[in-house]
């Protein structure tokens, strides 16, 4: 499976959150759409990932008035995105590397989607279960 794939069968939104918004309004945001991380764009253009770890480090630093910061002000956590085309393994390789959980995904520089690490798990595991069950259906039609 690729990422195209991948994307295809989450059917989710892109949910973003401008530059200039602050802390606060991404920790709404991603609470109010039960999401973990959010593309943060400036003029409709993707500049970074924002996270729930981004905001977490935020607060630990500037205590209760973390939430008032503007996302601009963050240090900048590199845009790591992936083509469409790339194999999961790939994804996971450079998630691993980075260290991001999120991926945002880009064709001729037009955001296309965002992947998570758990969005491959959880793909990987839908893959053991349909390997696990036709193996269990060979041996049973074998004996």
């Amino acid at each position: 499976m690729n990422v195209r794939e991948l994307l295809q069968s989450k059917k989710e939104a892109i949910v973003t959150i401008d530059v200039e918004d602050t802390i606060g309004a991404a920790a709404h945001k991603m609470s109010a759409h039960k999401i973990a991380a959010l593309v943060v764009v400036k003029d409709d253009a993707p500049v970074r990932i924002i996270s729930e770890k981004d905001i977490v480090r935020t607060l630990a630093d500037d205590g209760p008035q973390a939430g008032r910061r503007v996302i601009a002000t963050l240090p900048s956590a590199g845009l790591e995105g992936i083509a469409p085309e790339a194999t999961l393994k790939q994804a996971m390789a450079l998630m691993t590397y980075s260290r991001h959980r999120h991926l945002m995904v880009t064709e001729e520089s037009r955001l296309v989607g965002i992947i998570s690490l758990g969005d491959i798990v959880k793909n990987l595991l839908s893959e053991l279960e349909l390997e696990k069950a036709v193996l269990q259906d060979i041996y049973m039609a074998a004996h």
